[in-house]
This record gives C-alpha cells, sequence and structure tokens, in this order.
C-alpha cells in the first residue's frame, strides 16, 4: 500500500532531525571543538572539547585529561556545555513525540487530533534543540575567530583554530531545524478528502427457483377421449 504524500513528508522530516540529533550528540562528547598546532613542536596536536582535552602525537598516540574544575573554564565553554545537554534532551524528547505523531502509525487511540498534538511538539522539539545547538557552536566560533585575530596578542604565540566538531554541530543544527520545520508543515497540513470509490459491479445472481406452486386442479387428458363441441 503506497503512503500518502503527507506521510512520507513526516518520515523524511523525522529522519533528517534523527541525524541531526545523532550528530548533535557526536558534537557534544567529542574534544575537537578547537585545535592548535605548536611552531616549535609540529609532531603534536592540541584539541579542546567541552569535557576533556586532548594531545595527538605524530606516532598516533593519543592523551586526553578531563577539565579540573568547571569554574576554571572559559564562560562559553561553560555555557555550551548546558545548552549542547539541553538540545540533546530535547531531541530524543521530540523523537518519540514524532513516533506517536505519524499519521501511517497506528495506534489504540483514534483521536487524531491528539496525534497531530502531539507531531506538533515534537517538531517544535526537534527546532528548539537546533537552535541549542547553533548557538553554543556559532559563539566558539566567533570567540576563536577574535582570539585569532587579536592584534594585542604576540605573533609568536600559537592560535587556537576551529575543529571538526564545530562544523559537525553547524550540520547538525541545520538537519534538526529543517527536519522539525518539514515535520510541523506535514502534520499541520490537512489532507485532502479521498473520494468516494465506487462500490464493485457484481454480477446479477438470479436468485434460487423457490418451489414451485403445484396445480391443484390439474387436467389429465384419456385415451381415446371424444371430442366435444
Amino acid at each position: 500500500m503506497a503512503w500518502p504524500p503527507r506521510a512520507r513528508a513526516q518520515l523524511g522530516g523525522i529522519l533528517l532531525a534523527f541525524f541531526g540529533w545523532v550528530s548533535s550528540c557526536v558534537t557534544t562528547v567529542v574534544p575537537l571543538w578547537k585545535n592548535l598546532t605548536l611552531d616549535l613542536n609540529q609532531l603534536e596536536v592540541w584539541n579542546m572539547g567541552l569535557w576533556h582535552a586532548c594531545v595527538i602525537q605524530d606516532e598516533g598516540a593519543t592523551e586526553c585529561k578531563a577539565y579540573d574544575s568547571l569554574l576554571a573554564l572559559p564562560l562559553v565553554f561553560r555555557l555550551a556545555r548546558i545548552l549542547m545537554v539541553t538540545a540533546n534532551i530535547l531531541g530524543f524528547l521530540a523523537f518519540f513525540l514524532c513516533l506517536w505523531g505519524l499519521s501511517c502509525l497506528k495506534t489504540v487511540n483514534k483521536n487524531m487530533d491528539v496525534k497531530r498534538q502531539l507531531g506538533v511538539a515534537g517538531g517544535i522539539f526537534f527546532c528548539l534543540s537546533g537552535i541549542a545547538t547553533l548557538v553554543p557552536i556559532s559563539w566558539v566560533a566567533y570567540n576563536t575567530v577574535q582570539e585569532f585575530w587579536d592584534a594585542t596578542v604576540p605573533e609568536i604565540v600559537p592560535r587556537w583554530e576551529f575543529g571538526d566538531a564545530l562544523f559537525l554541530g553547524w550540520f547538525a543544527g541545520f538537519f534538526l531545524l529543517v527536519g522539525g520545520l518539514l515535520f510541523i508543515c506535514s502534520t499541520c497540513l490537512q489532507e485532502a478528502e479521498e473520494p468516494p470509490q465506487p462500490l464493485p459491479a457484481y454480477p446479477w445472481q438470479e436468485a434460487p427457483n423457490g418451489p414451485r406452486l403445484q396445480n391443484r386442479h390439474r387436467y389429465t387428458a384419456t385415451k381415446n377421449a371424444d371430442l366435444v363441441i
């Protein structure tokens, strides 16, 4: 059975948003928000994330260390932790709300208004998750650019640059927003009323022959009967 366009749009929206949510979770965990390469020692690359910092050596060895104190972190990283965790929680709740709001999913509750409300709420949560992902990513990128072009810092001091997690976070926020908006629009659209299908034409069936009425006054001609005029 072919799904209607509304159901296919809902599935496309929830798949895009789910991919964005998974990417947002990966962005929260990986220590690739900022990287630094020392001019004096090119064999080591320093990476900085929300939870720990890592040093990658040229031989392939990686050594990571968690931050000793939350208060010692810059303000942008402290707020980024809160916003990214909030985005992941919102995306998790939005995914299950959108599943209940799918029009192609048959549930015990036949009330379509409730399913539509759950779908809209799930789409809104996906959009909020995307915004909560884009804000800290863009803020960290802005601070990185400001520090890189700070004229008061001597040129011999190494500068932090964009990490791979920032680009992944931008894609994650974009997919969350697009998927959430697509799911909201497809859920709010009213399905066109299907024209009533004509009843199938069955060949007329003849009624079974009922018992014939017996003629009580049956006339039987006798042999060699005389014709009477």
